[in-house]
């Protein structure tokens, strides 16, 4: 299993390209950020820095969307850094959460969504496709790669990610969930006549190494608030029974609004809906050994790489945690 960090690009960008190199010193294989340029810093920019502060970590979002720039853009935007450091990047990608809502637009569609991954991928990778109906090719790209690893919850879009993607981002580490996802990812893949085993699967989610529970569930309370925006828009779509499992839909019903403005925080009073036991169920918390013990049941259920959120008041302690003792048990 791989490890990577989420992070935030709050100002000033100098802490985060800290933060990754040191994540990288830990033994942390990926770097991922946010990209959501309203609310945070524009990661792009920083990311080169982080590459140039850096000798092996693979750079990423978690997760942009098709909608805020054009695919034309954003391609570039992973060639010239794949140019400059050497294949170093990854498109985790979704249909847009908060960098569209905090300017008032819906997330994009699924069909929207699978042709910016195609035309992204083709043109960050030097091939020529059709774009705004012109052909395109990026001319200076050469031996580039771009792998684009899709998040998703629901079957519709797990369905995409097995039939089209290189990855799969799954927002959360309940093991009931994960085993569903990806399953449905798995088996959409070898229903498009694709290798199941080639799409990498992510888990990525809050973890809070220590003993105080009640603190560490209160500090990650937040991440059961931001899942609680994409699990709406499934009820939405499909119902509150059936199809979507109810360990996603149940928690929601006490939900009132959402205030981006405090996106992805520690005290967040939008997420005071959030029972403990969901906490439990979506992050990692407890001792070391408790991170290991759910690291080996989603290693098992088929989990290659997690990426840890490192959003609350003990985030160097606990990537130090997992650099020393979490990483090298699982």
């Amino acid at each position: 299993m791989d490890f990577g960090v989420v992070l935030q690009t709050d100002p000033p960008a100098r802490d985060v390209v800290e933060g990754l190199r040191a994540a990288e010193d830990c033994g942390f294989r990926y770097g991922w950020t946010f990209d959501s340029c309203v609310l945070w810093q524009e990661p792009f920019v920083i990311y080169s820095q982080v590459l140039g502060a850096t000798k092996d970590i693979v750079i990423g979002p978690m997760v942009t969307n098709p909608s805020t720039r054009d695919w034309s853009v954003t391609a570039s935007l992973f060639a010239t850094l794949n140019d400059m450091f050497g294949n170093r990047t990854v498109c985790g990608i979704g249909r847009g959460d908060s960098a569209r809502r905090v300017i008032g637009q819906k997330p994009a569609s699924l069909a929207t969504l699978g042709d910016a991954m195609r035309v992204i991928k083709e043109l960050a990778e030097g091939r020529e496709v059709e774009h705004h109906g012109t052909a395109v090719r990026i001319p200076w790209v050469r031996d580039g790669k771009l792998e684009m690893w899709m998040a998703a919850y629901g079957p519709k879009a797990l369905k995409m990610v097995g039939e089209q993607a290189d990855g799969f981002i799954l927002q959360t580490a309940d093991p009931d969930i994960a085993r569903w996802t990806i399953g449905s990812v798995r088996e959409a893949a070898q229903a498009a006549g694709r290798d199941p085993s080639a799409i990498t699967m992510c888990v990525a989610a809050p973890a809070y190494v220590g003993t105080d529970l009640p603190h560490q569930r209160d500090q990650l309370r937040w991440f059961g608030g931001m899942v609680g925006n994409h699990v709406a828009d499934l009820v939405a779509r499909y119902g509150d029974s059936g199809v979507v499992p109810k360990a996603l839909t149940d928690y929601i019903k006490d939900r009132e609004g959402y205030d981006y403005s405090h996106h992805g925080k520690a005290g967040n009073r939008s997420t005071d809906f959030v029972p403990d036991a969901i906490v439990d169920r979506f992050c990692l918390v407890g001792p070391e050994s408790a991170h290991v013990e759910r690291l080996q049941e989603l290693k098992e259920i088929g989990v290659d790489n997690f990426a840890l959120y490192l959003m609350h008041d003990e985030k160097d302690k606990t990537r130090d945690a997992y650099g020393s003792a979490i990483i090298p048990a699982v």
